[in-house]
């Protein structure tokens, strides 16, 4: 009996000294790791760098990688051992993506970080309109 199939998203944080000088090494690593254990990666990608809200092993930057990837749900237990004592990771999550939403959550994935609209400025020349507000009578 074969065993059944979920997929995965799995986002790492990995020390930014060490991915600042092994960008794409350390990336096709856990790509690897995941196809050693028979899975299938479907998306891949930096999420964004930023600081850490508390220093991990001294490091008080990180990259933060997003991965979702296909295969058994035993693989879990060997992937979070190695992502456990991996160096170049400072912290790992993997959830399940429930079965219904698999194909909108990969296709947002893929689609890669959403551009944010800059903010409206305010200019000394702009006028602002008075609202007025009813009194109530109490």
């Amino acid at each position: 009996m074969s065993e059944r199939t979920n997929v995965y998203e799995a986002m790492i944080i990995f020390d930014s000294n060490r991915y600042a000088r092994e960008r794409a090494g350390l990336s096709a690593e856990l790509e690897k790791m995941i196809q050693a254990e028979q899975g299938e990666v479907l998306v891949s990608r930096l999420w964004e760098e930023r600081r850490l809200a508390y220093a991990i092993n001294g490091q008080r930057k990180g990259a933060y990688w997003l991965i979702y990837f296909r295969g058994p749900s035993s693989m879990l237990t060997t992937l979070n051992r190695q992502w456990e004592i991996h160096e170049g990771i400072l912290r790992h999550l993997v959830l399940k993506i429930h079965p219904h939403i698999v194909d909108a959550v990969i296709e947002h994935a893929k689609a890669g970080p959403a551009q944010h609209a800059p903010a409206p400025v305010a200019t000394p020349n702009r006028e602002v309109a008075a609202i007025e507000i009813p009194e109530f009578e109490a």
